[in-house]
């Protein structure tokens, strides 16, 4: 284990964090193939049965068992973000060392660029892309959040490239002639992997509230998949009579957004006592 993840796990809430989304991934992996499926309607007439021992979670109006719909929005959720945020991560780790080692116009027009779009707010941007879509795949969804998402990362990275340059280990490498390529991805973007990871982290938990917010709003992902934003959205004339319905997938988006907030924090705060 790295320096960084000794002293996350030495974080009691960064332990904790870390065990809760452990646990989230084993059960999205491990449980759906246990469970009914999602959209099984055994019993539509007596649809909302309350929580018991053969539905843990209980059932919605549509008698579906709560807690395989809940696992498998998990799955979608957690599905969109690693694609988004690894999108993101990628495009806004190459504009910002590109930007910061280049300087020059290029970083001008570069960085002009990232505070024009920044000007836009990031969900109107998103309302836009997929309201134009009548029906949304997934590969879209995860594709118009990672493409909307990079701008942060990039002047994140450029910030730390900036700095990166001034030291003599950069200044050596090109004193000795390296080649602007092999001082990027050789000697600058492993020392920005430390501030990359918080941003990571961090972003992971914007990304499923965005996604749980799309969905809640129809605009997400679409049924017959569940998802945690969907399921609120359809228990939402249920809320009084069964609030488990929507309880649950609330539940599940706070837990894990939560969880990834305290992995985050605990990264910042490590990250922190390197620098």
């Amino acid at each position: 284990m790295n320096p960084l993840g000794r002293r996350l796990w030495a974080d009691p809430a960064g332990r904790l964090g870390t065990v809760v989304l452990l646990l989230l991934v084993v059960a999205v992996i491990v449980l759906p193939p246990l469970l009914p499926a999602p959209w099984l309607q055994p019993d539509i007439a007596h649809g909302g049965l309350a929580p018991g021992t053969r539905h843990l979670l209980g059932t919605d109006h549509l008698s579906r068992d709560v807690l395989s719909r809940v696992v498998s929005g998990g799955r979608i959720s957690l599905l969109v973000a690693a694609g988004a945020v690894a999108m993101s991560l990628t495009l806004g780790t190459l504009v910002g060392l590109v930007a910061g080692y280049s300087g020059g116009w290029i970083d001008a027009v570069l960085m002009r660029l990232v505070d024009a779009t920044l000007a836009v707010p990031r969900l109107f941007l998103l309302l836009l892309l997929v309201a134009a879509l009548e029906r949304i795949p997934l590969s879209v969804l995860i594709l118009s959040i990672g493409a909307t998402g990079w701008l942060g990362t990039s002047r994140l990275v450029r910030a730390e490239v900036l700095k990166l340059k001034t030291l003599d280990f950069i200044r050596g490498a090109v004193a000795l002639g390296a080649r602007p390529a092999r001082v990027i991805f050789t000697h600058l973007l492993p020392n920005v992997t430390g501030p990359l990871a918080v941003a990571t982290t961090l972003a992971v938990g914007d990304v499923i509230l965005l996604e749980a917010g799309l969905s809640f709003l129809g605009l997400g992902v679409q049924p017959p998949t569940p998802s945690w934003g969907g399921m609120i959205l359809d228990a939402k004339p249920y809320i009084v009579s069964a609030p488990w319905t929507s309880l649950a997938p609330g539940a599940a988006i706070v837990l894990t957004v939560l969880a990834v907030n305290l992995v985050g924090d605990a990264l910042s705060h490590a990250q922190a006592e390197d620098g």
